[in-house]
């Protein structure tokens, strides 16, 4: 089922416009972008407080990025460590590649290391700036029914007997790998689960010690390891059950301290918070859509753990969906365009997902002959200067761009790619980052000299013109004070591009008329409210 192409009625009084099924990292990233657009919101969540285990532990530039859309980048950095430089190290623990992550140009460090129930935490309290987020906690959903209005969930209390029905126009499922809501639609779940199963072990540390707060993979093909600086006085180590252990005793204080004693660190150091045992899965829905139902997060797709991407990926997801489901419910787009969704995640995740399967590949190789290669291969290249950073960037996380989608044809180089964020001048000479200046719309941004653009201008779309470094700070100009957008934007031909609410570039033109815009589109040209930043 889809809706038709025409706009969308906004839902009855006694109706949400949209249901989010699930409040990990994904869910609460899309309340809190849902909540800041204004939209009326129900978040059903299982489980009466936080998951107290760390799962993931980092994040990058592109997804505090979406964060700072919402107030809460500075106040989630204080609680990250930035910077870390990364080592892949031998049996013997001799690096044979070390690296640092290089910035992409999103305005915030490339690599950033997180406790999770801390950052779920505090993008929690920033869900509660929006009274018009409701949620409910010890809630599940039970079954989702849709009809051509909208979607009726019927939810149990997990606390009590109670069951309720409530009604959303839209609905957002990110409940996880094992996801009800997908189960219910009958989507298919495909992929593999890895043979190898690991420990993770998340603990406190009582004292420092040299190079703790290093990313280090110990590629020993006896027993492969994870070693990882948490912020907040944590640390995470990960290790594979080999053949012969015994799951139960792995996870016991004795074997735990024996596992990790094999790094030199001892009862003094560190204190044992936690130790689980889970498998490695990749995973993708056969559909992230049907009908008024979509899939984010684990929920959509999972990913081996290796580049820190499963989280990511999540966020990512609701950063593309969110606006556009605003715009579609207050009749600034057709309901149509929410079939890019799929069409521009999807293929992104996947590559992600693959790069993460190429790096667990290398760090887990257990035949000795071929860990010897590598590791003097590696270490010669390494020796190279560049190699490093050269491999982690075209071998890590894939740079986010769309091929497909919501989109101008004829497409040109700029099209389907996010802009940079660096800090810019605006108009009455404050510096701030760009996004924050471009306030989350649709608008017109022209390399140093205006040029008209009639199809744009009758739908009363903003414009903006990018003035060089030193130029004087003017209305309707932003001037890029390190000349960093105005070279991308000769770097990919572009004197005038449309932006879309989230930056990716929808039209691109190197002189004269952009492309048109979408079908059906009717702009809101009024700058957003900027989000609170206090939580």
């Amino acid at each position: 089922m889809k809706d038709d192409d025409g706009p969308q009625s906004r839902p009855a009084d006694d109706a949400y416009d949209v249901a989010v099924i699930g409040y990990g990292p994904t869910g609460v990233t899309a309340a809190n972008l849902l909540g800041a657009a204004g939209l009326k919101v129900v978040v059903i969540e299982r489980d009466a407080q936080i998951f107290t285990r760390a799962r993931a532990i980092s994040t990058d530039e592109e997804v505090v990025r979406i964060w700072q859309r919402v107030g809460l980048a500075e106040r989630l950095k204080q609680d990250m460590l930035t910077e870390r430089p990364v080592d892949f190290v031998d049996a013997s623990g001799r690096p044979f590649l070390s690296a640092r992550p290089t910035p992409r140009g999103h305005g915030h460090p490339p690599q950033m290391f997180i406790y999770q129930p801390a950052l779920e935490q505090v993008l929690r309290e920033g869900v509660d700036r929006y009274p018009n987020v409701e949620i409910l906690l010890e809630h599940e959903c039970l079954r989702v029914r849709q009809d051509s209005a909208g979607v009726e969930l019927t939810l149990a209390g997990t606390h009590d007997d109670s069951v309720q029905r409530l009604r959303a126009s839209y609905v957002i499922a990110a409940d996880g790998g094992s996801s009800l809501t997908r189960a219910q639609l009958n989507i298919g779940y495909e992929g593999r689960t890895y043979e190898d199963r690991w420990v993770v072990i998340d603990t406190k540390m009582l004292k420092p010690w040299p190079d703790h707060d290093k990313l280090r993979f110990h590629c020993d093909p006896a027993r492969p390891a994870v070693d990882c600086p948490t912020p907040l006085g944590h640390h995470r180590y990960e290790f594979p059950l080999l053949p012969g252990d015994d799951e139960e005793h792995l996870v016991t204080e004795d074997a735990v301290y024996q596992l990790i004693s094999r790094y030199g660190i001892g009862r003094d150091s560190i204190e044992v918070l936690r130790a689980t045992v889970y498998s490695h899965h990749v995973r993708f829905a056969a559909r992230f859509r049907v009908g008024r139902v979509f899939l984010a997060g684990d929920a959509a797709h999972a990913m081996p753990p290796w580049i820190g991407q499963g989280m990511a990926a999540g966020v990512r997801d609701v950063a593309n969906l969110c606006w556009k489901l605003d715009a579609v419910l207050r009749g600034e787009l057709p309901g149509s365009v929410l079939d890019s969704y799929e069409t521009e995640r999807k293929p992104h995740v996947m590559e992600v997902t693959k790069r993460a399967v190429f790096v667990g590949r290398m760090i887990t190789e257990r035949r000795p002959a071929l860990t010897r290669v590598r590791d003097r291969t590696l270490r010669v290249l390494d020796r190279v200067p560049g190699f490093a950073n050269w491999m982690q960037d075209s071998r890590w996380i894939p740079v986010a761009h769309y091929d497909a989608g919501l989109q101008a044809t004829p497409r040109a180089k700029a099209t389907g790619h996010q802009i940079p964020q660096p800090r810019v001048l605006d108009p009455g000479g404050n510096r701030v980052r760009l996004d924050d200046a471009l306030a989350g719309r649709w608008l017109l941004l022209h390399a140093r000299t205006a040029t008209p653009q009639p199809a744009w201008d009758r739908l009363g779309v903003p414009s903006i013109t990018l003035t060089p470094a030193g130029s004087r700070p003017a209305e309707g100009t932003l001037v890029d004070t390190d000349d960093v957008l105005l070279a991308w934007m000769g770097e990919h031909r572009a004197a005038t591009l449309a932006l879309r609410p989230d930056a990716y570039v929808y039209a691109a033109a190197t002189t004269g008329l952009l492309p048109p815009p979408p079908r059906d589109f009717a702009p809101r040209t009024a700058a957003r409210p900027a989000a609170s930043t206090t939580p």
